[in-house]
């Protein structure tokens, strides 16, 4: 059983990328992947580099704040052009999908690692994250992508506390996902709907609403908040204005979940879903 507290563990930590040698870090500008990246720069200077992908699946917003936070850190980040969305196995959209995508952006690392002679390629993944599906460690492990902050055992809850005391501005940042999360197994994933999704959750953030999704049905749009948000969708005339936005973005409809946000909430329906052969696509 572990016993090591969170400071031992952040030691821990610090310790394990001193041994990486020349790092790449895969970064989204996430709670994760900037705790990380500051922790690893603090240890490796510039042996640790920041790698962040450019696709239509990386929302706008999240890219510039990316941006932001390397420069903040002082580590050197690159921009990389990842094309999974024209892979048949990534668009078809099966529950393998964040494989497909993770593949993709670790095969490109590891190219440039190989050009470069960079030793290591690291990612933010986290203990949080074994509770989930989340095939995209699965290509983390296929392409020997190391995630430090899972090795030293890292909580969630930890990373944000030792976030704000190194004054990171991600510390309370609510979590992030692809666009492609939005849109349900079994839907392809298109260039039109990660654009609408994108522009909706944009209207959305700048109305007030900081953790939201929007997610993709075709036709409707089904908006998931915090239970305590709920009620200020129908303040005056916001609710109006969200309908109206969202249908001008395209869709017809415009639902509220009544839940409210869950992270992963497409996930729910994967006991019932049936994997779609490629070659019916």
């Amino acid at each position: 059983m572990n016993t090591l507290d969170q400071n031992e563990k952040y030691e821990h930590l610090k310790q394990l990328i001193g041994g990486m040698g020349r790092t790449l870090i895969a970064f989204s500008g996430g709670v994760d992947s900037t705790f990380l990246a500051k922790v690893a720069y603090g240890v490796l200077g510039q042996d640790a580099v920041a790698i962040t992908a450019l696709s239509p699946t990386y929302p706008a917003t999240e890219l510039e704040e990316a941006k932001l936070y390397a420069a903040e850190i002082g580590i050197e980040h690159r921009l990389i052009e990842t094309h999974e969305l024209e892979k048949e196995e990534y668009a078809v959209n099966n529950p393998d999908r964040c494989f497909h995508c993770k593949k993709e952006l670790f095969t490109e690392m590891q190219i440039i690692a190989q050009d470069e002679g960079f030793d290591t390629i690291v990612y933010g993944g986290i203990m949080d994250d074994l509770g989930d599906h989340r095939p995209g460690m699965e290509a983390a492990e296929l392409l020997s992508a190391r995630a430090p902050l899972l090795e030293a055992e890292l909580q969630k809850s930890e990373i944000r506390q030792l976030s704000q005391e190194l004054d990171l501005p991600t510390w309370d940042k609510p979590g992030g996902a692809c666009l492609a999360s939005r849109i349900p197994y079994g839907m392809r994933v298109t260039l039109e709907k990660l654009h609408q999704v994108d522009q909706a959750e944009l209207f959305l953030h700048k109305v007030g609403f900081r953790l939201v999704r929007v997610r993709h049905h075709g036709d409707i749009a089904r908006i998931e908040a915090p239970p305590a948000d709920l009620p200020r969708l129908f303040q005056g005339e916001v609710h109006t204005r969200i309908v109206a936005a969202l249908k001008e973005i395209g869709f017809k409809y415009v639902a509220l979940d009544m839940q409210g946000y869950r992270s992963g909430s497409l996930n729910e329906t994967l006991a019932s879903h049936t994997i779609v052969p490629l070659q019916t696509v």
